[in-house]
């Protein structure tokens, strides 16, 4: 991907040379959570809620052991601030064409080991992902070696770069209501059913990544694509429990297989159409 010398997201905190992901937050993730399931199921009561977090926004103590971050790790906090950038130019346009509002910037925490969000706690093994309480993406970019020695996917720098669409991917669905939709729809249904509704959600951000990669074609470079397309295969829940368990249980599948996850992929790539994205009337 060309990315050199292009504008970068102003919207990136780099916490990678700060010691447990930089702030902690009093109370821990426990209480994270509370707060934001009170705020999601409650959402009058959302006021009184955020004026505890700020309250106890005061207490965060910084963490003191920092170090200074590496040549490579400089420049991989440019590459991923630039495709951020894209993200944000790309989403408004799309917003804009297609009569959606206006489109509100995530932001994109960047740590190591572990981190305090307002969705609780997590580590560097939960992988990459999205808190739709904060709206931020998190990501520990220690997770696209793994990806690659463990799980085998191609590597490239495309590869990260699906992987944050994909994120951006469900910071769209939580702007759209869809990730609010189906969170209702899935209370009361089986584990099963609920899997079903998590796939379809998981997909349509694989198609959102598509759609994302078809208006950025003018930076794409050759085997990006293919870069991408590794990368949902190597994630997809079926590549998965081979790998880690031997067997597929399909039924316990939450984000799809590898072939749908590239079919997503590809079917945004190749329409550039965000109405075409419904994966719920698809794949259900």
């Amino acid at each position: 991907m060309q990315w050199r010398g292009r504008r970068q997201s102003d919207n990136v905190e780099d916490r990678r040379g700060m010691s447990g992901g930089g702030k902690v937050i009093a109370g821990g993730g426990a209480i994270a959570i509370v707060f934001f399931l009170v705020k999601m199921f409650f959402p009058e009561a959302a006021p009184f809620v955020d004026t505890i977090q700020q309250s106890q926004g005061a207490q965060q103590t910084e963490q003191v052991e920092q170090r200074e971050l590496t040549p490579q790790e400089k420049e991989m906090g440019e590459f991923v601030s630039t495709v951020f950038a894209d993200t944000e130019d790309i989403w408004t346009k799309i917003f804009e064409e297609n009569n959606l509002g206006t489109y509100e910037q995530p932001k994109m925490v960047l740590f190591t080991g572990s981190v305090e969000t307002a969705c609780g706690g997590a580590s560097s093994a939960s992988g990459p992902f999205y808190c739709p309480g904060d709206h931020k993406v998190y990501m520990d970019l220690a997770f696209f070696e793994e990806l690659k020695t463990r799980f085998g996917a191609k590597g490239g720098d495309f590869a990260i770069a699906y992987v944050i669409a994909h994120e951006v991917g469900h910071h769209v669905q939580t702007l759209l209501g869809t990730s609010g939709k189906v969170r209702q729809l899935q209370q009361g249904k089986s584990e099963a059913e609920a899997n079903k509704l998590s796939v379809c959600l998981e997909l349509q951000a694989d198609f959102y990544g598509g759609l994302w990669a078809h208006y950025n074609q003018k930076y794409l470079e050759e085997g990006d694509i293919e870069e991408a397309l590794s990368a949902a295969h190597a994630v997809g829940d079926d590549a998965i429990q081979s790998k880690m368990q031997g067997h597929v249980v399909p039924d316990s599948f939450t984000h799809g297989s590898s072939e749908q996850r590239m079919k997503w992929f590809m079917k945004g790539f190749k329409s550039g159409d965000i109405r075409l994205g419904d994966t719920f009337a698809e794949e259900l």
